[in-house]
């Protein structure tokens, strides 16, 4: 897993990015190559060490075991724990908010932009960053409202206002029927991986494999265009 040298500049060192985010401000400091490298390492550790043990039963301490360097130079760069839930949530969004940008969804009919769709998703909550993530935003949502909120108002309404222009434009060609392409959007997001969601929610510690998240959301869009699709 990695991060460009550019995203990082931007998510440490901007703060013009800072201030636009609802997020609490992380300290702002300059990195060279090597401290770029070494945020990464904090970043992929701490992915791993909340996806085992949960954000609250995660220890700082463990997660530098992991990555190298030192506890001084994580507080230096993010701050504490909740710095670096926020750092993980803004590498997430980064994927997210382009998850469906390259599928070119408006020349394909629903048959095939759907499936597209489906396993693009599964393939990405398969990622174990994406499993802690939402351990954090629906799990700890209640005690971190900032980044339960400004994950769902960026991540995941893009992905639904994507869908939602995708739906307008075939039911304008007469590919669907829909009442709502907005409302239909958000539940066609909630029927592929709902389900998961909340099992995460819950606390469970693993999700199936990609196979089967793909199985499974193939098996929601058929179920899915069984009501849209004009008869």
């Amino acid at each position: 897993m990695s991060i460009s040298s550019d995203y990082l500049e931007n998510v440490f060192s901007d703060p013009h990015a800072a201030s636009e985010s609802p997020l609490r401000p992380r300290p702002q400091v300059e990195l060279c190559r090597r401290g770029e490298i070494r945020a990464e390492k904090f970043l992929d550790a701490a992915t791993e060490v909340f996806a085992e043990k949960g954000y609250q039963h995660a220890r700082l301490s463990e997660i530098v075991a992991r990555a190298g360097g030192s506890l001084a130079t994580l507080y230096r760069i993010f701050g504490d724990k909740e710095g670096l839930a926020s750092a993980i949530l803004e590498r997430r969004l980064d994927m997210h908010t382009h998850l469906l940008r390259d599928l070119n969804l408006t020349e394909l009919p629903p048959e095939q932009a759907l499936r597209r769709v489906a396993i693009r998703m599964a393939q990405v909550m398969a990622r174990t960053d994406s499993q802690v993530v939402y351990r954090i935003v629906i799990g700890e949502g209640q005690s971190f409202p900032a980044l339960r909120d400004w994950f769902f108002d960026h991540a995941v309404a893009s992905i639904r206002a994507t869908l939602a222009d995708y739906f307008e434009q075939q039911v304008a060609a007469g590919r669907m029927q829909l009442a709502s392409p907005k409302a239909a959007a958000a539940q066609f997001y909630m029927s592929l991986f709902g389900d998961q969601i909340v099992r995460l929610a819950a606390g469970s510690n693993q999700l199936p494999g990609v196979d089967t998240l793909e199985a499974q959301a193939l098996a929601a869009v058929e179920l899915f265009l069984q009501g849209t699709l004009p008869r």
